[in-house]
């Protein structure tokens, strides 16, 4: 057995079986032989190259190490020199403890360089401290540069601690408090200077007056305490935040001080001014400086603010540009102290706090809209003195708590009044529906409400007045007149049972107030209050305030849904709770909805309500009526008249007298609804009665009897007496619209043998005759001809069957 082969000798076997596989390949085998070798030759160089490769790398390598090992020597005899050094320079024994004292001596080095800078530091500050007041004494206008000087290092070191992680904070409150201190004598120098003047000029006189030197030296006076105020007014934003209490021009707090001290004696102390119940006397003072003073900064010290920041960056700001504003800005926190003072002794004392509130909110209004001041907020506009107590002061729950109090309070004694339920007549215009007392003493009280939040800036105290307490009253209201109608519901039923059980007379007797024209204005009042106040509730939402309330709102619920105000519209409300107590669509994209949507659409569906029950008993009682009419059965007895004619008579004939409890009724009810209801629910209302009225005497009537000639018209006579009764209370025409279809049988019913019939219910020419014979003919010959009959007759109500079920109540009816 052969041995085995090596494994180069098995790869070489394997390449020449592959090779060489069949006799042909062995003609190619020189070339076969030519490609080893150069394959050969080619891995011997590459052999070779590496070779190479590998001895320059091995001798770079050795050289690396040979000079990291001088390198290393050298360290070592460097750190043995530094040991040895450090060793005689601190005297210590060993490198560990000389390293630490040399670190302690760095220390000390860096502290004597900081210590350095602070005392250069502070000797600069010191320079420019006392340089401004050398200057100073002798001129005013050169000690304001070093001044400006120190106020701007003082703020640029301010501004840098917080980089510097509230690094030297005594450094910077020293340099803070020189800057404020020099500030301060500054101040009151040209304070003085100017206070000097006062007598001269007579401030604060009547008759204040500024002329040549005068007038030089006071503008003189103001330009310099401009001056120094300058670095401030320089920090001033070009609009102040509505939040944020403006920069008073120091020439104006100087001007005020003499105002302030007149505003301390009169509303500080015991003086018979300062009463806490009326809060409209210091605010009126205030308004009353303006109108003494304001003419006179008009005139001298507009031009001079003018002048100062036409060109800078405050010249939109109406707080530093316009005089008037700048002269309110300057009596504000005086009136804040007195304020923020009252308001926390009138907190507990509900009806003070509420007149406070309103002579504050008042005030506010009267510098808005008279005086045009805006608190430099531009169109933000100015939050006004009730903003600051109820928001920073956070005293609006209190006083929202208080209001709502005295609300309902006078709504209960509104619904406490003996008259409160009765209608009133002259409200309201002629034509429209009539109200309760209550319910128009309820819309002023709600209308009252509005006017007291109605100048609140904040939304969210809006929105808190709008469902806390006018929707909460609504609401309330709307319950009473619910639970009325759900009471009379109740009432009838059990009425209705006692009639079946004690006979009507004596149940009618036990409630008398139900049944009746009573019962009828007791629904009259449900119905006129609810859709009293529907309407005024959608007059409410076309109001310019509400409208700008619910575009708020709305704007706030979609950026709500959109997850940017965390779900809320208002405070803590949620869109849900809104939504539930103003509109379903709060929060939609569709343009719709408004802010009394619920509350009004409450009040409509309890209208149609009480209106179906008024409807209900107008038409039972009428039912009622009729059945006394209903049960006649002579309408066939009654003999013929002698005298026939083309038109029946029946003028001359009085009216049945089983008719007489029903045009006893309606006489009263729909004199009493045409009184109380506008025309649209008077007419639903008439036309459901004459339904009823047309179909009882269809049915059991016109259908059950057999009719003479006298019959028909006496009939027709009842009937026309139920249509006067009618068109008297309601107008003209308006009973025959109501019951057109048994018109138009009678019509038929009156139908005379052997007469035409005459052009106002023929509508026919006069050639045609259509008498009693030729009507039955045509009627009974087809459905066709009968409709083309009744066409001719102006019938447009009646079908063919009944129009023949008509004839067929005629006696003389042959077929």
């Amino acid at each position: 057995m052969a041995a085995a082969l090596s494994p180069r000798d098995a790869r070489a076997e394997d390449y020449f079986n592959d090779q060489l596989q069949t006799a042909a390949d062995l003609e190619g085998l020189d070339g076969l032989l030519e490609n080893v070798r150069k394959q050969h030759k080619l891995l011997e160089e590459q052999l070779s190259e590496s070779r190479q490769n590998l001895a320059e790398s091995t001798e770079a390598s050795e050289t690396h190490a040979s000079a990291l090992m001088k390198q290393a020597q050298a360290f070592k005899r460097q750190q043995a020199d530094v040991d040895r050094r450090l060793l005689i320079v601190t005297q210590s024994e060993t490198s560990d403890d000389a390293i630490e004292q040399f670190d302690a001596d760095i220390r000390s080095l860096q502290d004597l360089e900081v210590a350095t800078n602070y005392v250069e530091l502070l000797a600069h500050v010191e320079h420019l401290s006392s340089g401004a007041q050398r200057s100073f004494k002798s001129s005013p206008q050169a000690a304001l540069q070093p001044y400006h000087r120190l106020q701007k290092f003082a703020t640029t070191l301010r501004e840098a601690q917080p980089a510097a992680e509230g690094a030297a904070p005594h450094l910077v409150d020293h340099v803070h408090q020189t800057a404020l201190s020099l500030w301060r004598q500054l101040k009151n120098t040209l304070a003085s200077e100017l206070e000097k003047l006062w007598t001269e000029m007579k401030w604060p006189g009547k008759n204040v007056t500024l002329a040549g030197k005068l007038k030089s030296q006071w503008t003189d006076g103001v330009e310099r305490l401009l001056d120094l105020q300058e670095p401030q007014l320089n920090a001033q934003s070009d609009h102040v935040k509505p939040h944020e209490e403006p920069l008073v021009l120091l020439p104006l707090e100087v001007m005020v001080k003499p105002l302030e001290l007149r505003f301390q004696y009169h509303f500080a102390g015991d003086r018979p001014t300062n009463k806490l119940d009326k809060p409209e006397y210091f605010l009126s003072h205030i308004v009353g400086l303006l109108h003494q003073y304001d003419e006179f900064f008009a005139i001298y010290l507009q031009p001079i603010l003018r002048n100062r920041f036409r060109d800078s960056h405050l010249s939109m700001t109406s707080v530093f540009i316009d005089s008037t504003s700048a002269f309110i800005t300057a009596l504000l926190p005086m009136v804040r102290r007195k304020v923020f003072g009252v308001i926390s002794r009138v907190a507990k004392q509900p009806q003070l706090l509420s007149h406070f509130i309103h002579e504050l909110m008042s005030f506010d209004i009267n510098l808005r809209a008279e005086w045009g001041y805006d608190g430099g907020c531009g169109i933000d506009g100015w939050k006004g003195l009730t903003c600051e107590v109820l928001v920073k002061k956070d005293w609006f729950d209190r006083w929202l708590e208080v209001e709502k109090n005295f609300a309902l309070s006078r709504y209960q004694n509104i619904i406490d009044t003996p008259e409160s339920g009765e209608i009133d007549y002259e409200s309201v215009d002629f034509s429209a529906t009539k109200p309760t007392n209550a319910a128009i003493r309820v819309n002023d009280l709600l209308e009252t409400i509005t006017d007291r939040y109605r100048p609140l800036p904040s939304f969210s105290q809006k929105l808190r007045f709008l469902i806390d307490i006018q929707i909460a009253i609504f609401d309330l209201f709307h319950a009473r007149l619910a639970s009325s109608l759900e009471a009379y519901l109740t009432l009838t039923s059990t009425l209705t049972s006692s009639l079946a059980r004690a006979g009507s007379r004596a149940a009618e007797a036990s409630q008398p107030d139900l049944h009746g024209l009573a019962g009828l204005e007791r629904l009259a009042r449900v119905y006129g209050s609810a859709e009293y106040l529907e309407k005024k509730m959608r007059d409410w939402s076309d109001d310019v305030f509400f409208l700008e309330l619910w575009e708020e709102l709305q704007d706030r619920a979609r950026a709500g849904a959109k997850g940017e105000r965390g779900g809320n519209v208002g405070g803590n409300m949620s869109v849900e709770h809104v939504a539930d107590k103003t509109s379903a669509a709060v929060g939609s994209n569709d343009g719709g909805g408004a802010l009394f949507d619920e509350t009004a659409g409450a009040y409509r569906r309890l209208r149609v309500k009480a209106e179906g029950i008024m409807t209900d008993h107008f038409v039972q009682n009428v039912r009622d009526s009729l059945r006394a009419y209903g049960r006649v059965n002579a309408w066939s007895a009654l003999s013929e008249e002698a005298n026939g004619s083309l038109e029946p008579n029946s003028s001359s004939l009085a009216i049945s007298a089983e008719l007489d409890n029903t045009i006893q009724l309606l006489q009263p009810y729909l004199a009493f609804l045409a009184k109380v209801l506008a025309q649209a629910a008077l007419r639903r209302i008439t036309r459901q009665v004459m339904l009823t009225v047309q179909t009882y005497l269809w049915d059991h009537v016109l259908m059950r009897y057999t009719f003479s000639s006298t019959g028909a018209k006496q009939f027709e006579r009842d009937v026309h007496g139920i249509w006067e009764v009618v068109d008297q209370c309601i107008g003209v025409g308006q009973g025959e619209v109501g019951m057109k279809r048994l018109a138009e049988g009678l019509v038929l019913l009156l139908l005379r043998t052997g007469f035409t019939v005459g052009a106002e219910t023929s509508m026919q020419s006069e050639e045609q005759s259509l008498n009693f014979e030729a009507v039955e003919e045509r009627l009974y010959q087809s459905n066709e001809t009968g409709r083309q009959m009744l066409e001719e007759l102006g019938l447009e109500l009646l079908s063919e069957s009944e129009a023949r079920s008509v004839l067929e109540r005629r006696v003389d009816f042959g077929r």
